[in-house]
């Protein structure tokens, strides 16, 4: 996929499927409106998406590809939903929940994320999770 552009807020489509199993990123804005954000994500195995809390954003993350351990709770310790996930399995965020998903499997993990409201600046692009960390714009 080399196409990054960020669509929102106009109208658009697209195979969401074929876009998140080709993203090369650990993170791609692909569609940002007034209200929800779309995400496309990559984590290599081993790898993870950070653990973060959002206290204004409820998610949806689909995994694609890959298999995953998801961990949430109330604070960073005290994540007591521990849960193994696959492809095409959902996980919802409710908002101000500390979360993580880590590769547990042998390829990487191809995820999409739907944030209400948005989370990150229209158009970001991390190519790896350390561009993510040190974004000035991320929490």
């Amino acid at each position: 996929m080399t196409d990054t552009k960020d669509y929102g807020p106009n109208p658009h489509v697209m195979d969401i499927e074929n876009d998140t199993l080709e993203n090369p990123n650990f993170r791609t804005t692909r569609w940002t409106g007034k209200h929800i954000q779309l995400t496309l994500m990559t984590i290599p195995v081993g790898g993870d998406i950070g653990l973060e809390a959002h206290n204004r954003s409820d998610q949806f993350l689909r995994l694609e590809q890959g298999k995953g351990r998801v961990q949430m709770g109330p604070s960073k310790d005290q994540l007591n939903f521990d849960r193994e996930v696959e492809a095409d399995w959902a996980v919802l965020v409710p908002a101000g929940t500390w979360h993580n998903i880590t590769n547990i499997g042998t390829e990487p993990m191809k995820i999409y994320a739907i944030y209400g409201p948005q989370d990150h600046l229209k158009g970001t692009v991390h190519e790896t999770q350390a561009d993510a960390e040190s974004d000035p714009n991320e929490d």
